[in-house]
């Protein structure tokens, strides 16, 4: 890495792949202005159209047509991944090798064995790879952490979460790599690696074993597009029908080192829920949740009033809550806030790593290969316990 600037590029221009581009153009607006220069450089795609369109709109100096130009190009440090899931290893083992720094997007990948080959390329290698969780960087789910970790919930009793989505209710969504791979990595790759970090980080505490796994295709095929597909917007349709290899539902039940329960539901054909993501903890003194549709407020019970008001409260998420002091433009109470911001404060909390800033309590650093592993884990326990009638499936190192 330059010793005066960052480069920074993104390998992916879909609808992810916007949302980290967008994220570094941001990161050095966010908190105080510590960072070096910061040089937006390439975003890469296979599909140019896309490449050219989202350098231009975000302001990169250029576009590239090949992942191998950015593991090529000296001006470029950071790098982040945001591609087809069984496409990650090769990409982020090259560009290690090369000495970049790796922000890759979840799942680490889409079979353990590969996730196992990156975590150990990841320590060996030179430079920082980390894994995107982005949703912990949600004021509303930092501060649901807050709350159990602190004891202000007293001991966790059980968690339900569930995340439904419907951007494949309709049948005549078309065929593409998410739609392929073994049993798991459908829904519960896709949204359920989202809902498994978060059912333990809203508990602070690890899952030990899960049970009661069920996967479910509802629409066992879907047409064949008759031109390129980036992210999920719409492309016209062939007449040919192409079958669906993974799941559309899932759901499991899981135990918790804390001796919690919870209970995880996912879909992707969840018709009228765009983006539908819940938690609710219950504890012995207490209860929260919170609805990501509603990101500036949580909901929160504890039993400290009687009669007439007694009763879940709301709170109006602000200053005094994680990530929105200086993490937002105007962090006045009430101020909205969503999933954007959260992948700004990744990649600044990425930045400042690659930059060998000190780590502060406001901006904690992003997770590693390691638990991204451990994350691919759980997810695979699901989906073999599913196979498997439901029986119970511990939780590998």
């Amino acid at each position: 890495m330059s010793t005066t600037d960052i480069g920074v590029a993104v390998i992916g221009a879909g609808m992810a792949g916007k949302a980290h581009a967008a994220a570094y153009r941001l990161a050095t607006t966010v908190y105080n202005a510590s960072l070096p220069p910061v040089r937006l450089v390439s975003i890469a795609d296979v599909y140019e159209p896309a490449a050219k369109e989202t350098a231009e709109r975000f302001g990169y100096e250029r576009h590239d047509t090949s992942w191998q130009a950015i593991v090529d190009a000296p001006d470029i440090d950071v790098v982040s991944v945001v591609v087809a899931n069984r496409l990650h290893r090769e990409v982020v083992e090259a560009l290690l090798a090369a000495g970049k720094h790796v922000l890759c997007e979840k799942p680490l990948s889409d079979t353990i064995e590969e996730a196992e080959a990156m975590a150990a390329a990841a320590a060996a290698a030179q430079s920082i790879a980390r894994i995107g969780l982005t949703f912990r960087r949600s004021p509303g789910f930092a501060f649901v952490n807050k709350l159990a970790a602190d004891g202000t919930l007293g001991k966790i009793y059980n968690v339900d979460a569930r995340y439904w989505t419907d951007y494949a209710a309709d049948p005549n969504v078309p065929i593409s790599w998410r739609f392929k791979g073994p049993a798991g990595s459908g829904a519960l790759a896709d949204v359920g690696s989202h809902l498994s970090y978060l059912a333990e980080f809203v508990a602070d505490s690890r899952i030990v074993s899960v049970h009661g796994g069920t996967l479910n295709t509802v629409i066992a095929e879907r047409p064949i597009p008759a031109g390129a597909i980036s992210g999920r917007g719409q492309v016209a349709l062939t007449e040919q029908l192409d079958r669906v290899e993974n799941d559309d539902v899932a759901a499991f039940s899981a135990l918790l080192e804390n001796g919690a329960n919870a209970t995880l539901q996912v879909s992707r054909v969840a018709a009228g829920h765009p983006n539908s993501l819940i938690v609710e903890v219950f504890g012995s003194a207490g209860a929260a949740r919170f609805d990501f549709r509603h990101p500036g407020e949580v909901g929160l019970f504890l039993p400290d009033a009687t009669g007439a008001f007694a009763g879940w409260r709301t709170i109006v998420l602000g200053p005094e809550h994680p990530y929105w002091r200086g993490g937002l433009p105007m962090d006045a109470p009430g101020v909205g806030v969503g999933q954007n911001e959260g992948f700004v404060f990744q990649a600044r909390a990425f930045l400042e790593e690659v930059a060998g800033l000190p780590e502060s309590h406001s901006l904690p650093r992003n997770a590693d290969f390691a638990e991204a592993l451990r994350n691919m884990r759980l997810l695979d326990a699901a989906a073999q316990s599913a196979l498997n009638g439901g029986a119970t499936v511990p939780i590998g190192d």
